[in-house]
């Protein structure tokens, strides 16, 4: 199985799915989180960055590219690339540097970055549906499908 289409009800299913990420997710990782505006990708980030045990708010960094935290002894970066303007300004950024072993990369928006930004390992659909969302998340590395196969049912 490489991919998993999951209904998400509510704001609290896509929260919870964000937490049973959190469970079966080691670093190095990259995420990349598509989706319309408003689909529930940095919803799905809150949920996770939470559940590994990050005590606040977590905020889309639409103004500042990345948000940092420090957390069960990895280091989540929380990339939203909504308002780059040209892949090139993440050269500028050192992007390469927030890429290391012990690091989890969630990025919205990496359409944005291509030719930059590292290949995904999961990749997360979000979609609209008549009520609620849908996430389709689709293994792209090894690491990726193996936390596919966690969450499977």
């Amino acid at each position: 199985m490489n991919s998993l289409t999951l209904t998400l009800a509510d704001e609290g299913a896509t929260l919870a799915l964000g937490q049973a990420l959190a469970r079966h997710i080691t670093p190095p990782l990259i995420v990349h989180l598509h989706g319309d505006l408003g689909a529930g990708k940095t919803t799905l980030t809150r949920g996770l960055v939470q559940a590994l045990g990050h005590q606040g708010a977590v905020k889309s960094p639409t103004y500042t590219l990345v948000e940092p935290y420090e957390l069960s002894g990895m280091q989540v970066y929380h990339f939203d690339l909504y308002r780059l303007s040209d892949p090139e300004e993440l050269e500028f950024m050192g992007i390469r540097d927030y890429f290391a072993n012990n690091t989890l990369a969630l990025v919205e928006w990496p359409s944005k970055g291509l030719g930059i930004l590292p290949e995904a390992d999961l990749m997360v659909e979000m979609a609209y549906l008549p009520t609620g969302r849908q996430a389709i998340l689709s293994g792209m590395t090894e690491r990726g499908l193996d936390v596919i196969k966690e969450l499977a049912p």
